[in-house]
């Protein structure tokens, strides 16, 4: 379990890591995946350090809302708002989660398929 001073993600946001950044708020980051698996691979993270879904709190709904809006507005200007994209959440390890730092992986350009994984 990595904790807030090892936090890849976190170090990303304090601008310690550089990042491909395509999107700053005071409340989250977008960034280019470094191992995209589309064309467009982007993650968004809060800039509060959440460990993942199960540390969610009814304080984070309105963020949560955000992101989703904002994987949406990254997906329309890239042009795949149309044909479709995929956004992702993992959590856990069994789940594929390997940053311990909630993170929404905003995925198009490509079909995919159902189920996942």
């Amino acid at each position: 379990m990595s904790t807030i001073s090892d936090c890849v993600f976190c170090k990303i946001v304090a601008s310690q890591i550089p990042a491909s950044i395509v999107h700053r708020d005071e409340q989250l980051v977008a960034f280019e995946d470094i191992s995209p698996q589309a064309p467009m691979h982007v993650l968004i993270v809060p800039v509060e350090h959440v460990a993942s879904t199960n540390a969610l709190s009814d304080e984070h709904d309105a963020l949560i809302g955000r992101a989703m809006r904002l994987a949406a507005t990254l997906a329309r200007q890239r042009g795949y708002s149309e044909s479709g994209y995929r956004i992702v959440v993992n959590t856990g390890s069994d789940g594929g989660q390997t940053v311990n730092h909630l993170h929404i992986h905003v995925l198009g350009g490509r079909q995919f398929s159902w189920p996942p994984g």
